[in-house]
């Protein structure tokens, strides 16, 4: 059984960082892209961070970069979101995502709601 369990998200103020972690279980972790999304409300879902196999390729949308850093741990089958500099429109529901060739997994989001 695939479950993609993202966790991590809360409350936090503008400037301020959160950790997001999504565990994977059910499929061969270390052969699948690895990408975080977000969707806030009445907006499309939108990329965040993607992460090759190996953690040798990375991609930020402009809107994260610099701010935010996506890595994994292939042993622990494990991805990760550092997310620092918080602001106001980084609020959303966060969602990862695996993918491997036409094979796509998505977890549950985890909610991040930045507010002063």
């Amino acid at each position: 059984q695939v479950q993609l369990v993202a966790s991590g998200g809360g409350l936090v103020q503008p400037g301020g960082s959160l950790r997001l972690s999504c565990a994977a279980s059910g499929f061969t972790f270390n052969i699948y892209i690895m990408s975080w999304y977000r969707q806030a409300p009445g907006k499309a879902r939108e990329l965040v961070a993607q992460i090759s196999t190996g953690g040798g390729s990375i991609i930020y949308s402009d809107s994260v970069k610099g701010r935010f850093t996506i890595s994994r741990d292939n042993a622990k089958n494990t991805v990760y979101l550092q997310m620092n500099s918080l602001k106001l429109e980084d609020t959303a529901e966060y969602y990862c995502r695996a993918r491997n060739g036409g094979t796509n997994y998505w977890g549950q989001g985890t909610q991040v709601t930045v507010a002063s």
